[in-house]
């Protein structure tokens, strides 16, 4: 992940090294501690190969978007790509980010597919097991995660098998993100941002929390409540649409968030 990018641009990658305590390059590439897959170690690698693509991007002379959003940790690379702060600034939140996510255990995630999103709200109001869960994402109108202790989301899986679901897979993930379970740890990130400076952003930003665009004036407390607020992503998607944007572009390793906007497209 990242590949000669780290070459290419050895002033962003010497900057990571240096916010980060270790080989930006090494953990993306070699990974030799079998580190890459903890929250705390995968959120800076994405956040710093995310911004070495778009960087790449914009020294290609590439036009400028009318909007940008980002799925969770990818918002920073939005805000990024918005001028809201700069590499390292951002570098340096999201190293505390994943510091703070990675803390936080005894829970999980699972992704229910093909159901829509009132009918999921609905099954986890019907049982107590359920009322203990959270939406974490809305993803598509066909795919969605819930987050919470996981004795809980095993057991609501029958009632959701029971409701016709395609799907219903627990996650590879080391706490529910995105969930009720990490407002200490959102406090703790939002005394954090009483520090830093941001600026408005040059180009509107779809915030995770609200799928809308950022307020200038409060960039601070949107990006606070991200942590443990669910991630809207289809209505994010779903406005945009609505004003009439036809073409997204995905700036980063994958194809993940392509995938969830043709999936949109094709349910609308």
């Amino acid at each position: 992940m990242g590949g000669d990018l780290f070459v290419r641009y050895a002033d962003w990658t010497a900057e990571a090294d240096q916010v980060l305590g270790y080989s930006i390059r090494e953990l993306c590439l070699e990974d030799p501690r079998g580190e890459l897959g903890l929250t705390q170690f995968t959120q800076p690698a994405l956040f710093v190969v995310n911004a070495l693509m778009w960087r790449a991007r914009v020294d290609e002379g590439r036009p400028a978007p009318a909007f940008v959003a980002g799925h969770s940790l990818g918002e920073y690379n939005a805000l990024l790509a918005a001028g809201v702060f700069d590499f390292v600034t951002g570098l340096t939140l999201v190293r505390e980010r994943g510091a703070l996510m990675g803390r936080v255990s005894g829970g999980g995630m699972a992704a229910v597919i093909g159901l829509a999103p009132d009918r999921i709200a609905a099954i986890l109001e019907a049982s107590e097991a359920g009322r203990r869960l959270d939406v974490a994402n809305f993803n598509a109108f066909d795919q969605t995660v819930i987050a919470g202790p996981v004795a809980d989301i095993e057991a609501v899986k029958a009632d959701f098998e029971a409701a016709g679901v395609r799907a219903f897979t627990l996650l590879k993930v080391s706490a529910p993100f995105h969930s009720r379970y990490m407002h200490a740890a959102m406090e703790e990130f939002g005394r954090h941002l009483d520090g830093v400076t941001f600026a408005a952003p040059a180009i509107p930003v779809i915030a995770n929390v609200t799928a809308a665009p950022y307020p200038a004036d409060d960039v601070r407390g949107t990006l606070a409540k991200q942590i443990g607020s669910s991630v809207r992503w289809l209505d994010s998607m779903v406005g945009l649409l609505d004003q009439g944007v036809i073409t997204f572009e995905e700036v980063g390793p994958g194809n993940v968030l392509t995938k969830l906007i043709t999936r949109i497209k094709k349910s609308r």
